[in-house]
């Protein structure tokens, strides 16, 4: 029951792929494997001496019955039951090292192929993940990863031994005895029709348990999420009832799938006993004639019954090896998906004080949606300018243009002259620096948060960057200072001090060309002083672009571009632009009556 289990765990119809692809992935799995080939060959050598071994049993029986019982031998037995022993400690013993070189393939091969992919994805650009869901990435790492998993741990040795032990079967049974064979070969139409059902029936019962074990699940994450609700509503009886008619559809559709292994198991098991009963049959008279021995006979049931397991194995295989195989081409499939951003082949380093030119620059998102639209500014080396607009108009995209998450569609972006596109990535992050609105830390401390920027950053150059920007009292209130593990996402530190992480990365860095995406919008006032003056200290001698959702950062600023639909509408001074009684005073009144 198991293998039927295991079985239920089809394909669905995104998990299929046709011969030439499955035979391209093998292709690339084994040239992928490097220096685990030696053992490869290692393994299948085992695996196919293994299977020798295992039908050199049944032989030896054979000669057991002909050579030791019936002409009563004793020594033609005892070497019989020595060499049967023999076979028996070899079979182990390769089966064994079979086992333990395929896993170290296998194994290491998920390894590699798992830092690979990640790898990958980390050198993807912005527009890869504007096109891809996380959660599909996520899936990518982790469902498929399972299934391969799945297949090196259970069924790559399993399919392997099988597939060889019902070929290297068949040609003993026809040594022994065509005619028996031919006998045998009666029932192979049945097993065939009932294995094809069985492929069938299960990928079908797999799909509903697939959808239905999504389905439950997301039921008890809503309830989870949701608890405080559902008790502040006095709601949990009825979320109870809610979540007990979603498991039963799972119980339901796991039942269904237990009615197919079931159907299909004990018809092997019959066309097993039934073949049995025609050989022992038909066997019998044969040796009664003296058209073969009775060791021949023995020896043919024995190797008939282990012919069986490995059909059946085979038949429970198909949707584990086909899952496999398609995970793989997705897995490949990443691996092969090119960077939109990439770097040139000779990438020039920049090497100014830090202006910036925007010439002509139209950009739209993949959908086709235009964002930007001819737009014309140069920002001298060292000034201050803040982007403002309506929601959407374009001020973010402008950013992100200059820090080349994405390139334009049309027109080129410049620092010190130099056209992005002709300069390399670790070049620009060493140039141009951007704090967001809030800034993401990873599980560690606050020194390795900070580090984040500079890997290479030794400790006295951390803390010197935190004095910097006037941090240093902030981290040594804390437990243990810039040793204070901030935990998953920052949760231990507040809005502020987060914040503060940032700006010191960004002050770790030392650019010519900082880039504010209001980085102070989601700080709580009792830390927005001190944030406000490390900016201040941060932005001193250096270009500086901000995102200004709020217009008092604005009016701090050396000039101000007003960005509309895409497009720059007006330019100046803060003063300037409000007396001008144009769209920014709009905006600026707006924002004063709020």
């Amino acid at each position: 029951m198991g293998w039927a289990m295991r079985a239920m765990r089809g394909v669905g119809d995104d998990d299929r792929i046709d011969a030439a692809d499955t035979r391209r992935v093998i292709t690339r799995s084994f040239a992928m494997l490097g220096g685990y080939r030696a053992r490869a060959i290692v393994a299948s050598v085992l695996l196919v001496s293994w299977t020798v071994l295992t039908l050199a049993g049944p032989i030896i029986v054979r000669r057991a019955i002909d050579r030791g019982l019936e002409p009563r031998d004793a020594a033609q037995l005892n070497l019989a039951i020595g060499l049967y022993v023999a076979v028996a400690v070899a079979s182990y013993l390769t089966y064994r090292f079979a086992i333990a070189n395929l896993g170290v393939v296998g194994e290491g091969f998920l390894r590699d192929l798992r830092v690979r992919v990640f790898d990958r994805i980390l050198a993807q650009s912005m527009p890869f993940y504007d096109r891809e869901k996380s959660g599909v990435l996520i899936s990518r790492m982790t469902a498929d990863i399972d299934s391969l998993q799945d297949l090196v741990q259970q069924g790559l040795l399993q399919f392997t031994s099988a597939a060889l032990l019902i070929v290297l079967s068949a040609i003993t049974l026809a040594v022994l005895s065509w005619q028996l064979l031919l006998l045998c070969l009666l029932i192979s139409p049945v097993i065939y029709v009932a294995s094809r059902k069985f492929q069938r029936d299960s990928n079908i019962a797999y799909l509903a348990v697939r959808d239905n074990v999504g389905a439950t699940l997301t039921r008890l994450q809503e309830g989870i999420a949701g608890v405080r609700i559902v008790q502040a509503f006095a709601r949990e009886d009825i979320e109870a009832d809610r979540f007990a008619e979603t498991n039963d559809r799972l119980y339901r559709t796991h039942m269904d799938s237990v009615k197919v292994a079931a159907w299909y198991l004990p018809i092997v098991e019959f066309s097993s006993a039934v073949t049995t009963a025609l050989a022992l049959g038909v066997g019998g008279w044969l040796a009664r004639d003296g058209q073969i021995s009775l060791g021949t006979v023995a020896a043919f049931v024995l190797i008939l019954q282990s012919l069986f397991t490995p059909v059946q194995q085979l038949s429970q295989l198909f949707n584990l090896v086909q899952s496999a195989t398609a995970a793989l081409d997705k897995l490949f499939g990443l691996l092969d998906e090119p960077i939109d951003v990439a770097d040139p082949r000779d990438p020039v380093a920049l090497d100014g004080p830090g202006g910036v030119e925007l010439r002509k620059v139209h950009f739209s998102y993949p959908d086709g949606t235009p964002v930007l639209t001819g737009l014309d500014l140069t920002i001298a080396p060292g000034e201050r300018i803040a982007f403002v607009g309506p929601t959407g108009a374009g001020k973010s995209t402008i950013a992100k243009l200059v820090a080349r998450f994405y390139d334009p569609t049309s027109g080129a972006v410049l620092v010190d002259g130099t056209d992005l596109r002709a300069t390399g990535h670790d070049s620009l992050r060493s140039r141009v620096v951007v704090v967001p609105q809030e800034g993401f830390l990873f599980a560690g401390t606050i020194t390795d948060n900070i580090r984040v920027a500079r890997p290479d950053a030794t400790d006295a150059e951390i803390r010197a960057a935190v004095e910097r920007i006037g941090a240093g009292p902030v981290f040594a209130q804390l437990p243990e200072g810039l040793d204070t593990e901030v935990q998953e996402r920052g949760s231990r530190l507040s809005a502020g001090e987060k914040q503060l992480v940032s700006l010191a990365r960004a002050a770790l860095v030392d650019p010519s060309i900082l880039i504010l995406d209001e980085a102070t919008s989601s700080i709580d006032p009792g830390t927005e002083a001190i944030v406000e003056h490390a900016m201040e200290s941060l932005m001193a001698s250096r270009t500086v672009i901000v995102i200004a959702h709020r217009l008092s950062t604005a009016a701090r600023c050396d000039r101000v571009a007003v960005i509309v639909g895409g497009e720059l509408v007006e330019l100046g001074a803060h003063d300037d632009l409000v007396g001008r009684g144009g769209p920014y005073a709009s905006l600026f009144a707006a924002w004063s009556k709020v």
